[in-house]
């Protein structure tokens, strides 16, 4: 079976039933979180064939993830046109973060179903979890050195170990949005925990 979750689709045609299939994932997912998600109700909701939609994502994990992705895509488009405010580089990382975990935490259901599947993904999603993590940590170094230009743009673009810190800083970030969605903590904990994770790091 193609496995096409990541690639650029061909014809207007094509992206344009990708938008809608991913736009009827977050719907179900926003009313009833992981287990809405079943991919025949995808395909019914997104009028394409089951056969199509599996040939676009091989699973609902990959159909999942990839959501996620497009959700830090459209926070990352937004970020690159208003930086974010603060002083510190711990200031502008705990800005993002809150920013980010606020708008998880206005959608419960939505926010389970793309952090379970971010985090029960296995190999065969690596591409997809892959695209995820670069998202957040171009996000992450973005904010600690905003004059710093994508490598893409011909800048320098982040060094190694601003990279290296923003990974960590997304592993933590992602296992305190999971405690908070399992409800091993409070919305106010899940936040604070992230401020003082963020403050240690970046001392």
């Amino acid at each position: 079976m193609a496995h096409v979750a990541n690639d650029d689709p061909a014809s207007p045609v094509q992206r344009e039933r990708r938008t809608r299939i991913l736009d009827t994932t977050i719907a179900l997912a926003s009313q009833g979180g992981f287990d809405a998600v079943q991919m025949r109700a995808v395909a019914e909701q997104a009028d394409v064939a089951l056969g199509t939609l599996y040939r676009y994502f091989p699973s609902k994990i990959h159909l999942l993830v990839t959501a996620l992705a497009r959700e830090f895509e459209r926070a990352d488009t937004a970020m690159s046109s208003n930086p974010v405010p603060g002083d510190t580089r711990a200031d502008r990382v705990i800005h993002l973060l809150r920013s980010l975990t606020r708008g998880l935490q206005d959608d419960q259901h939505l926010t389970e179903a793309l952090t379970r599947a971010f985090m029960f993904a296995d190999r065969s999603a690596r591409q997809e979890i892959n695209g995820v993590g670069l998202l957040l940590i171009r996000m992450l170094t973005r904010a600690m050195e905003p004059e710093a230009v994508d490598p893409g743009s011909g800048g320098a673009g982040p060094t190694e170990e601003d990279a290296a810190i923003a990974r960590v800083i997304a592993d933590v970030w992602l296992a305190a949005l999971m405690a908070w969605v399992t409800g091993r903590s409070s919305a106010e904990e899940t936040s604070a925990h992230m401020e003082r994770a963020v403050r240690l790091i970046l001392r």
